[in-house]
């Protein structure tokens, strides 16, 4: 979860970053990743244009009325420094982001289609969960802080003990894309007044980086 007014700014490092992925998807590395899960270089393709233009759409779902508190300019969580935009504060908003959770939600119970899984997914999904929801940590002002490269790595080693084989590369990206999701967004929207934050969406933003690298990094260590 985490919500910044710098929205211009965001865009061009989007647009940044989408150039770096149509290079990477060149040179092979993210359609060698999603190639193990089954998905051809036009869909991947696809998936990447969908995910990085929903990144910007949150979902209103419910708006919660919270007390003003101060909140300091900095912060520190896992040895980062955020600096705190100042705002008037008046409740926070519950969105859910379109390419940061419905779309990988989709990508999910399609691959569990597909492939014809379920109880290995399933499994996967409720031990990086609860893994992350541990792990994860309310930020005042910014929002739930998880160390990045955290999520992939348990769902690369879930994925290899519970899956090994020819299906680990899919059960790694569904464990750590949806178990990244609940454990450290839905699990942490009882923490939803402690974040102070006027917009909290699910999978958004930091949280849309997260989840984007826990799937191509899981794929390509399981």
């Amino acid at each position: 979860m985490f919500f910044s007014p710098f929205a211009i700014l965001f865009f061009f490092f989007f647009l940044l970053g989408f150039i770096l992925l149509f290079a990477l998807v060149q040179v092979g590395l993210i359609s060698i990743a999603f190639a193990k899960i089954g998905l051809s270089p036009s869909q991947v393709f696809g998936f990447l244009m969908l995910s990085l233009l929903g990144s910007y759409i949150n979902i209103p779902v419910r708006k919660i009325s919270v007390k003003p508190q101060a909140i300091p300019p900095t912060v520190r969580a896992f040895g980062i420094k955020y600096k705190i935009p100042s705002h008037a504060f008046q409740g926070s908003v519950i969105a859910i982001n379109l390419g940061g959770a419905l779309i990988p939600l989709f990508l999910s119970a399609y691959l569990m289609l597909k492939w014809h899984l379920f109880l290995e997914p399933v499994m996967g999904i409720s031990i990086v969960a609860i893994l992350c929801y541990l792990m994860a940590r309310p930020v005042p002002g910014v929002g739930i802080a998880l160390p990045l490269f955290v999520p992939p790595l348990l769902a690369a080693l879930v994925a290899i003990i519970i899956s090994p084989g020819i299906h680990a590369p899919v059960v790694a990206y569904i464990s750590g894309t949806m178990g990244t999701l609940i454990g450290a967004d839905i699990m942490h929207l009882k923490d939803v007044k402690k974040l102070y934050a006027p917009v909290v969406s699910i999978g958004g933003a930091g949280t849309f980086d997260g989840i984007f690298l826990t799937g191509i990094i899981a794929v390509l260590l399981a």
